[in-house]
């Protein structure tokens, strides 16, 4: 008999054993164990997920249960804690990776709790090597990261903090902006502006116009590559074994919406015991903890929670929660998000249907509630426009996709060969995106879609969007600390497209007024430097100005119509009004840069968002 049919063997002798003991006990009724035991998933012989997935038996009962079947100590980590010296001989990263922790000494010999026992076999060389020898006990992986946390979390909250190499973070930016040279740049500048005030202007404005016409000649690039290449229909997932798939979801203060986004998520139709969605919970955000508690979460759902540290943000709850994670693959979501129940299944066959190199996915994100008010509908036609005709577009043409925050899938190899998130940037997701390529990786657009609650807002609105673009600037600035490296690294074309897209985009959005002011022209004012500009770049600016809102309505009819939100088209014209609120942002974005670049300025969700549910309710009841 080989050695796969040997373990195969004892795999079943194992799950016969717990299963009898459950059945004796009464924990079980005959019925269910029938199911769970008739259950043909990815955890073979592990009948403990799926009665635990499924919600059919107690924790204390299956593990006594399974601790009788090992012949290993059952081990009460909240009574006895852990040796920490032992914690740190292992290393706090591997035990959270392997779900165990190295409890006593009891002679020459070490006792390491695991929450799966059947793992001891294969981590036994890696542990001896570490402690010398050692014995299994069994302890449930909630309690082995509640005592992981009590002796390490300040050193957890520094590894989140610092997991992407320094030379790729921004977490130096302070000191970058004290640097010797960003204060001689500034000086020249300001030099320039007092000597030739006039020059400096004139080529603020070229400037201005130059990537005005950048960024036009992109939008209309990506929208000729969105549309040359039809969208990819998903394929059904072959036959064989389905990788366990973990969500992650950053919470802080969102003990309005905890509720509704456990239900919208228990809607997702993957197989139970290969979810493991983590809702990563900060330490002192006690309304939250609250709200989730009462929200009754399935076993497949679990709280973890992030230690103070340095900073506050997304990024660094996401990077502390990926050491918890089981996946083979990682996703992203938002806490007010309502993805398709089938999204899972999408990736997961997208993935398997892909080569090693496409290593993040990015799912389409829309509004449910594209009707509240008139700033709905115009953040509806932007994010229309923006995932389903640019960022597809720009995916096709092969250049860097700066990544929408919510809705993204990776291989966990990779985003861990990367480090994870850069816990100091405002906006981690287009970091990633930009990280991701320099290192050789290409992301895809998935045709799914996740529901979001559009911030409505005027004021909510200005501060959501100025972290967004603080972020956009933060960013660039890292990423060109070494330009040469950048473009040896991404290519001409795909250097050139960051330049367009992040240096550009912001750059145009701080000097819109500047470009507004020649829209004065026509009803009879004067401007000082219409007579200084030879006549053919005042028409050239013009012609740019005009293609320009060509590009913008086209892109708002054509990505709106993409949709299923029946906008009328004549709400598109507007935005000629929305867009400036954006350079409001930017102005704010900008002090922050320097006062506080690391300030995550918090947006409040499940304000508008109520008839999405009822919705919901609605469809399931008809279907």
């Amino acid at each position: 008999m080989s050695g796969d049919e040997l373990r195969a063997n004892g795999s079943g002798l194992r799950k016969r054993a717990v299963a009898a003991s459950l059945l004796r006990s009464g924990a079980v009724s005959s019925e269910d164990m029938v199911k769970a035991l008739s259950h043909r998933g990815r955890e073979a012989g592990r009948l403990p997920d799926v009665l635990r997935a499924r919600g059919l038996v107690l924790e204390r009962d299956l593990m006594t249960a399974e601790a009788s079947s090992w012949g290993i100590r059952l081990i009460d980590l909240a009574q006895a804690l852990p040796d920490p010296r032992l914690i740190d001989c292992v290393g706090t990263a591997d035990c959270l990776r392997y779900g165990l922790v190295p409890w006593r000494r009891v002679g020459d010999v070490t006792v390491v709790a695991l929450s799966r026992p059947e793992d001891f076999r294969r981590l036994r060389p890696m542990l001896e090597d570490r402690l010398g020898p050692v014995c299994a006990g069994l302890a449930p992986a909630h309690a082995i990261a509640t005592a992981l946390h009590a002796w390490r979390g300040p050193r957890l909250a520094r590894l989140a903090e610092n997991r992407v190499p320094e030379l790729e973070s921004c977490r130096s930016w302070p000191k970058i902006l004290r640097g010797p040279k960003v204060i001689a740049a500034i000086g020249l500048l300001l030099a320039l502006v007092l000597a030739a005030p006039k020059a400096v202007t004139a080529a603020v404005l070229v400037f201005a116009i130059v990537s005005l016409t950048a960024l036009v000649g992109l939008k209309f690039a990506a929208m000729l590559a969105a549309f040359r290449h039809a969208p990819d229909s998903p394929a059904p997932l072959p036959d064989g074994i389905d990788p366990t798939v973990s969500i992650i979801v950053a919470l802080y203060r969102e003990s309005d919406i905890a509720g509704r986004l456990v239900r919208r998520l228990a809607r997702l139709d993957y197989p139970a015991d290969r979810l493991d969605v983590i809702l990563a919970v900060e330490a002192g955000d006690q309304l939250t903890i609250d709200a989730l508690a009462k929200a009754e979460l399935p076993p497949w759902m679990r709280i973890i929670l992030v230690p103070e540290g340095e900073v506050k943000t997304k990024p660094r709850a996401l990077n502390h929660a990926l050491d918890y994670a089981r996946g083979a693959i990682i996703g992203v979501y938002d806490a007010e998000d309502a993805p398709e129940p089938d999204q899972i299944r999408k990736v997961v066959a997208r993935f398997q249907r892909s080569g090693p190199e496409v290593a993040c996915l990015q799912g389409v994100l829309d509004y449910y509630n594209p009707r509240t008010n008139w700033l709905s509908r115009c953040f509806t036609i932007e994010y229309a426009g923006w995932f389903r005709l640019i960022l597809p577009g720009i995916a096709r043409l092969g250049l860097v996709v700066p990544l929408g925050g919510t809705t993204l899938f990776f291989r966990r190899e990779v985003l861990e060969s990367l480090g994870g998130w850069d816990a100091h940037n405002v906006t981690e997701d287009a970091d990633l995106g930009i990280r991701l390529a320099r290192h050789g990786y290409r992301t895809e657009l998935i045709d799914t879609v996740t529901g979001e609650e559009a911030n409505c807002r005027a004021l909510p609105w200005i501060k959501q969007r100025s972290r967004w673009i603080k972020g956009y600037m933060m960013t660039w600035a890292v990423h060109m600390r070494n330009p040469a490296l950048l473009w040896r690294q991404l290519g001409p074309r795909a250097f050139l497209g960051v330049q367009v897209m992040f240096f550009g985009s912001f750059a145009q959005t701080l000097l819109a007024p500047l470009l507004w002011s020649f829209m004065l022209v026509p009803f009879g004012f004067d401007h000082p430097f219409l007579s200084a500009l030879p006549a053919p770049v005042v028409w050239t600016a013009i012609a740019i100005f005009i293609l320009s809102e060509v590009a913008n309505l086209t892109v708002g009819i054509l990505g709106l119509r993409r949709t299923q939100h029946r906008l009328s088209l004549w709400w598109v014209p507007t935005m000629k009004l929305y867009f400036p609120l954006a350079t409001v942002a930017a102005y704010k974005a900008l002090v922050e840069l320097v006062t506080r670049p690391f300030y995550w300025d918090k947006t409040s969700h499940g304000l508008f968002d109520h008839s999405h549910d009822a919705k919901a309710q609605n469809d399931s009841a008809s279907a």
